[in-house]
């Protein structure tokens, strides 16, 4: 199953080192049979392109708490990794795209990551600092979420990250 990994760009930084990506929770997020159904219309791709945007946001509540606890050198910028997984739990209790994956995720099991380009970076910050009002229907804070949302994430593949993650 394609999953979508919320994750910041320490947890990119420790996937290279290590060659394991931590997911927080192990909390993933992917094309559920819920969520398949939540939507009326959408081909398999637009579906998927959705649970990854669902994963972007969480990116964003992790920027959050970056941020918070005073990671200032942490870049704005939201990181989605992409996997093939067997063992995914569904999360019936959580949003409708979310899934539990068991573990850490191998490095030869992702098959994409996408990040936000460095224009995006002021957006996202403010983004970050306005995630959880907005998810309480702030429309201010939600208009924040919204111009985080209209960049859209650069797609990497696996052996061009440690690239990436030097460059910056």
């Amino acid at each position: 199953m394609r999953v979508y990994v919320p994750a910041t760009w320490p947890m990119l930084r420790s996937m290279i080192k290590t060659g394991l990506l931590e997911p927080i929770g192990g909390t993933a997020f992917s094309l559920t049979p819920r969520f398949r159904e939540a939507y009326t219309s959408g081909d398999e791709e637009e579906l998927e392109y959705a649970a990854m945007n669902e994963a972007a946001r969480a990116s964003l509540r992790l920027l959050a708490v970056e941020f918070g606890l005073g990671e200032d050198t942490t870049p704005a910028r939201r990181v989605v990794v992409a996997a093939d997984l067997d063992d995914v739990t569904l999360r019936p209790d959580l949003d409708d795209a979310a899934v539990r994956i068991a573990g850490p995720v191998p490095l030869e099991k992702v098959a994409a990551v996408h990040v936000d380009n460095e224009e995006a970076e002021y957006v996202v910050r403010q983004a970050a600092a306005a995630v959880d009002a907005a998810d309480m229907g702030d429309l201010d804070a939600e208009f924040h979420v919204g111009e985080a949302e209209d960049h859209e994430l650069a797609w990497y593949d696996p052996s061009e990250v440690a690239f990436l993650v030097e460059l910056r």
